[in-house]
This record gives structure tokens, sequence and C-alpha cells, in this order.
């Protein structure tokens, strides 16, 4: 049946163009490599352009990451992403770690992007997506959670670099203001005894005098 029909499709190109059947295809063939010669010099040249461009931006190499010590969480705010020039940080228990190398998650437009910036430590615990949950606060989470805290814990700590701490903005009371109180609290119950006693000695020596003067 393959041999029949090859053998008419050999009789229509000879009768068709003139030409045998390997001229024909040899010729067809010639043609398909012209097309696509000329369409790359002129219909893809913007493509071939633009593409290079993209992955050459994704290519380059990322500055070292700085070491930032201690801020605060407001600080914090401003490496969410939205500054290029600046690294992407994001906390987690109190800890920023740089997350550049990772923009495509946690940068504008990734999966992760909310939790840039932040101590998404009780978010990735609950693996929340609400803006409560954004907060560095683990009170109240359940072992599991907690467990899966810790496994993210260990992943940043493996892949990216610690770059700084977290402020704690917890007030810490002075231990000379509550101490003066207390002090002044044993001297006024010292001196209580001291002022009492004259004045319960002089009650009982009343009577005593009393007596004497009837004898």
């Amino acid at each position: 049946m393959a041999l029949e029909l090859w053998e008419t499709l050999k009789e229509a190109i000879t009768a068709y163009t003139g030409l045998s059947p390997a001229t024909f295809f040899t010729v067809v063939a010639l043609g398909l490599a012209a097309y696509y010669v000329i369409s790359g010099f002129f219909g893809g040249s913007d493509h071939h352009q633009h593409v290079p461009r993209q992955y050459e931006e994704q290519m380059q190499p990322l500055p070292p990451p700085v070491q930032l010590g201690e801020v605060t969480e407001e600080e914090l705010k401003q490496y969410d992403g939205t500054d290029s020039k600046k690294p992407l940080l994001m906390a987690i228990k109190g800890q920023i770690y740089d997350v550049s190398q990772s923009r495509m998650f946690y940068g504008p437009g990734g999966p992760y992007a909310l939790f840039a910036g932040k101590d998404a430590s009780r978010a990735l615990a609950k693996m929340s997506f609400e803006d409560k949950d954004l907060t560095g606060d683990v009170s109240g989470l359940g072992p599991f959670e907690l467990e899966a805290l810790q496994d993210w814990e260990y992943k940043f700590m493996s892949k990216y670099e610690k770059v700084g701490t977290i402020k704690n903005t917890v007030p810490v009371t002075d231990g000379t203001s509550t101490s003066e109180p207390a002090a002044e609290a044993t001297e006024s119950d010292a001196s209580k005894p001291a002022e009492d006693g004259p004045a319960a000695t002089a009650h009982v020596e009343t009577p005593a005098i009393a007596e004497s003067k009837e004898e």
C-alpha cells in the first residue's frame, strides 16, 4: 500500500512540476532553509535580543551580604525587595538572613513576597499568609507548629547567610528605681519598733509609778 502511494506521488510531482522527485524535494529543502535564515535576520531579531538580557540580569553576580548588626523591625522593612539596590532580607526567630539569591520566591511578585522585610516566624510555623501572623511572636504555638518553624530555621541557617538580629523592644526595668522603694520600706519597717518601743514602755511603766505614789 505504501509503495503504491509513493509511486502515485512521484507521478503527480512529475506531472505537475515537470521535475523529478529528487529534484523537487531538494528545491523544497532549500526553500525551507532560506526561510529560516531570513526570518532569523528580521522577524525574530527582537526575541533574540530581549531573552539574553533577561537571563543576563538574573545571572548577574550578587553583591556580598552586608552585616547589619542589630536593627529594629521598622528598619528591617526597608529590605523587602522594593528597592532593588538593597539586599532582600527576612528574619526567623529574631535572626535576620539575606535571601537575595531567592528573589524569585521572596522578592516582589514571588509566592512568599509578603514575608520579606519582616520576622515571619509565626506565619512560617502556621504556614499562614494572614497579616496578623506576620510577626516574630511565637507564643501559643503547638508542638507541630514549633517543629515546622524549627525546620524552616535549619533551612535558612544552611542556605542563607545571617546578617543581623532584630533589636529587642521590650522595656528593661531600671534596678535602682525598684531598689530605692524597697530600701525605704525596709527603713520604715525598721523604724516602727523603735517608735513603738518607748510608747509601749511608757504605757507599761505608768502603773508602776502609780503604785509607788500610793505607797
